[in-house]
């Protein structure tokens, strides 16, 4: 059986982010996310993935932690995730921390979508080569993995450097909070196996998802590791049955649905479609 949560950009503008928490608990959502962007860099060569001109929302979003922290502690049960935290714009100690103390104050609810960003001036403003932001992310969240799980941790990388540290409090959920990687990209799924508890691809075509899906266990295979262990979550931007139930069927078994940047009226009345979509579905 699937659940269903919701993800929106929490704006300056928009309905805030504790409020749509509490209202998306309230109509029985497992999740909510939200996503991350420092800033937008005013002059910009890279082109926006989705196409056409960059929306808005994202270069007035609010930070990804002190938004998550807004919804946590306006809910009791309702995870609370990064859909996704851009790696390569942290420092990973500060990071580890952030999302320990988070997952602490809420009672073991975190989720950390983790990607490496599409936007090269964005992440080279944080000191980040575009073709380095892989190899970034990788040793980051590995890194954080060891400061969660370590009473005395260190790590010696490439890129990641430090002898041992104490850095407290630890995640209230055993070993941390799951990592799920939020990328579409053939080569991502290697890391999903290698460093992450989850798959957090956003929606596309049938053919597309099936395909990486049977690349996704291959590589599980060669790794030895099962299959089953990987939790397979998908942002959901079409609020249509046939769509989410397509999904289900393919395997996914949490579904987040994307919700529009809205004030408070219009946005809670699109939570309510997407409410009524899921306990359909369901």
């Amino acid at each position: 059986m699937a659940t269903f949560g919701v993800e929106i950009f929490p704006t300056d503008y928009s309905i805030r982010p504790d409020e749509i928490a509490k209202a998306a608990e309230e109509r029985g959502f497992a999740s909510i996310f939200f996503p991350e962007h420092t800033h937008i860099p005013a002059s910009r060569r890279t082109p926006f993935p989705m196409g056409g001109e960059l929306p808005k929302e994202y270069s007035h979003v609010h930070d990804l932690f002190i938004a998550m922290t807004a919804a946590a502690m306006t809910t009791t049960k309702i995870k609370i995730g990064a859909g996704v935290c851009l790696v390569t714009e942290h420092d990973p100690i500060h990071l580890a921390k952030q999302v320990a103390s988070l997952d602490a104050l809420s009672n073991g609810r975190v989720i950390l979508g983790i990607g490496a960003g599409w936007n090269a001036e964005e992440m080279e403003d944080h000191g980040v080569p575009f073709k380095k932001r892989w190899r970034v992310t990788g040793e980051r969240v590995k890194a954080i993995k060891r400061i969660w799980k370590e009473e005395a941790a260190e790590f010696h990388g490439d890129l990641v450097n430090f002898d041992p540290i104490w850095c407290w409090p630890k995640p209230a959920q055993a070993g941390g909070p799951p990592v799920w990687m939020g990328s579409l990209s053939p080569k991502s799924l290697e890391r999903v196996v290698d460093y992450c508890e989850g798959w957090f691809p956003v929606e596309a075509p049938i053919d597309a998802l099936t395909r990486r899906l049977e690349m996704l266990r291959e590589a599980a295979s060669r790794a030895g590791r099962k299959f089953e262990t990987i939790d397979l979550a998908i942002a959901v931007f079409a609020l249509k049955e046939d769509t989410c139930k397509r999904l289900i069927d393919l395997g996914f078994t949490h579904l987040v649905l994307g919700q529009p940047s809205e004030p408070s009226d219009r946005a809670l009345k699109r939570l309510d479609q997407a409410a009524s979509i899921a306990a359909k579905v369901g």
